[in-house]
């Protein structure tokens, strides 16, 4: 959990929304039509306002004492302009369509890489396709050396959950910058930001079974703990994603 590590303190404060909306202040952080971001108690929204309409209007995060919420607000100060036009994209569809049973191809996709997905950094065309196609064994072992121009960072609020209790199976759904692994965080988050438009669906998502990758988990130096087709799958016809940006 790289890209909020330095704000973990935060959540040790007595009041950690206090000092997360403090955080957010000092670094100018808004929403994407320029309110400012402060996180409050879960309560907050008026009834029948949905959450997302809620942050686009009034810049107030609604915000539970738990793992989940408060990584949430972690990953608002790590990747700002993403995490706001997300919340933009999101509020403009309730706004558009309201809220149903179903939300609709690019609210699947805004959620899914919301809650569980990651962003990989490389200019390493190699990497990518073989993370396209699947080819475990070339992408973790032929390649592995390959990795030290790979850069991956968890952007979703519940991966990062899950890495807190890491478990082989862990995949997160990536969204691939062709961009050299040493580029600003900052720089990452602006790109992040500019692939998120009305045409964003799950299919620029890509799975990567995130243990695998090298040095994050001390067991995947043992080729072995790709054998597992349960986790390492092959692609179906049809699943390869398609490329933003």
């Amino acid at each position: 959990m790289a890209a909020v590590a330095a704000d973990l303190p935060l959540l040790a404060a007595a009041d950690p929304r206090t000092a997360l909306s403090r955080a957010a202040t000092e670094r100018g952080i808004a929403t994407a039509s320029g309110r400012p971001l402060e996180f409050v108690a879960a309560d907050d929204a008026p009834p029948r306002t949905a959450y997302e309409a809620h942050i686009a209007a009034s810049g107030r995060v609604p915000t539970r004492l738990n793992a989940h919420d408060l990584l949430n607000a972690l990953a608002w100060l790590a990747f700002p302009r993403s995490k706001a036009r997300l919340n933009e994209l999101q509020s403009a569809a309730i706004a558009r369509d309201g809220v149903g049973a179903r939300r609709g191809g690019l609210r699947d996709a805004a959620t899914l890489f919301d809650e569980n997905g990651a962003v990989l950094a490389t200019d390493d065309a190699w990497v990518v396709q073989c993370l396209r196609e699947r080819r475990w064994r070339e992408l973790f072992i032929d390649g592995r050396a390959r990795w030290d121009g790979v850069r991956v960072l968890a952007f979703g609020h519940a991966l990062m959950e899950k890495l807190a209790s890491p478990y082989k199976a862990i995949t997160a759904h990536v969204l691939v910058l062709p961009r050299s692994a040493s580029t600003d965080s900052r720089e990452l988050d602006t790109a992040v930001a500019g692939l998120l438009d009305e045409d964003f669906g799950t299919t620029a998502l890509l799975p990567l079974p995130v243990l695998g990758i090298p040095h994050w988990w001390a067991a995947n130096e043992d080729p072995a703990f790709y054998d597992d087709v349960f986790v390492f799958r092959t692609a179906r016809v049809g699943s390869v994603g398609t490329p933003r940006g």
